[in-house]
């Protein structure tokens, strides 16, 4: 036997007897947090905050929308090879998460200030430099949290465990991003109503991923250790990886189905409040609760779809 095999047989050996703790789960099931609040708050607030609240054109805060999310579909792969690139003592993930999470907060948290003039124009200048900070903050933190899991273990049991953790305070955190959203909504009065939520759900996006960082810290120290007795090949080029990605046809029906279901999620939400509020006259608190209804309706239904497509395939 030569040094490799010796090595990889010492890496999971190593990594098996050292199982996950409760700690280390609950720490990057909290990293969730950190997304799950601002981005649902996000899907289901924004439009509607941008047009009936700051006053923007409808057809300028759709084209915030498309440009917010063409430069994250930019800077998501980038930001990943950049991260595989990293050499830090804290590894190659944290230091993105630890420094992205700072205009993450910020960038969040001024979406919701309404600059103090009429021009349409520099309005849609504000929010569009705003959503550019923002969405480079989120790939900066959430395109490495996404690999960390990966990162914590080797065991294929251990990181079903880790996403299922994940999944559950994904839903968690929006439905109390709702509940927060209802309660501010209110008490305080608009348009301060959306600058507390903002700067609340900053707050806790913030603490949420250096929690995750703290707790998970050692563990992902434990595993890199014994990885490193393994000769690592070089990563092929950016473009390269680009390249074979897109010439995986099965890869390409994934990214299809996944686009087409959230299109779906993401046209509703957006849509929702507006036929609560302008088409039901309803106040707006109400929608709130028919944002909660949605989710509560998905939760409650998941393990039916999970056991229907078992069956179906």
């Amino acid at each position: 036997m030569n040094d490799s095999s010796q090595a990889v047989d010492s890496v999971d050996f190593t990594t098996n007897r050292k199982k996950l703790n409760f700690k280390t789960k609950l720490a990057y099931g909290v990293g969730e947090l950190g997304g799950a609040i601002p981005n649902n708050i996000l899907v289901f607030f924004v439009l509607f905050f941008f047009t009936n609240v700051a006053g923007l054109n409808a057809s300028l805060a759709g084209s915030l929308i498309l440009v917010g999310k063409a430069w994250d579909a930019f800077n998501d792969p980038l930001i990943g090879w950049l991260s595989d690139k990293t050499r830090s003592p804290l590894g190659r993930r944290y230091p993105w998460m630890l420094i992205g999470a700072i205009p993450l907060a910020i960038s969040f948290c001024l979406l919701w200030f309404i600059p103090p003039t009429t021009n349409q124009w520099l309005i849609f200048a504000y929010y569009n430099i705003i959503f550019i900070i923002y969405y480079a903050a989120v790939s900066a933190v959430w395109v490495p949290y996404s690999t960390l899991g990966a990162e914590l273990t080797e065991s294929y049991n251990e990181r079903t465990n880790l996403t299922s953790f994940k999944s559950s305070f994904a839903i968690g955190g929006s439905i109390f991003a709702l509940i927060l959203a209802q309660i501010i909504l209110d008490i305080v009065e608009a348009p301060q109503s959306y600058l507390y939520l903002g700067a609340i759900s900053s707050l806790i996006s913030f603490l949420a991923v250096y929690f995750c960082v703290w707790g998970t810290h050692k563990r992902y120290k434990i595993i890199q250790n014994e990885r490193e007795k393994i000769k690592q090949p070089p990563s092929e080029p950016i473009f390269k990886q680009i390249k074979i990605a897109l010439s995986n046809k099965p890869f390409l029906y994934v990214i299809g189905i996944y686009l087409c279901s959230w299109l779906g999620t993401q046209v509703t939400a957006a849509i929702l409040p507006y036929y609560v509020v302008d088409w039901m006259q309803l106040p707006k608190t109400h929608f709130t609760q028919m944002a909660l209804a949605v989710q509560g309706t998905a939760l409650i239904l998941m393990p039916f779809w999970s056991f229907m497509g078992q069956k179906i395939w």
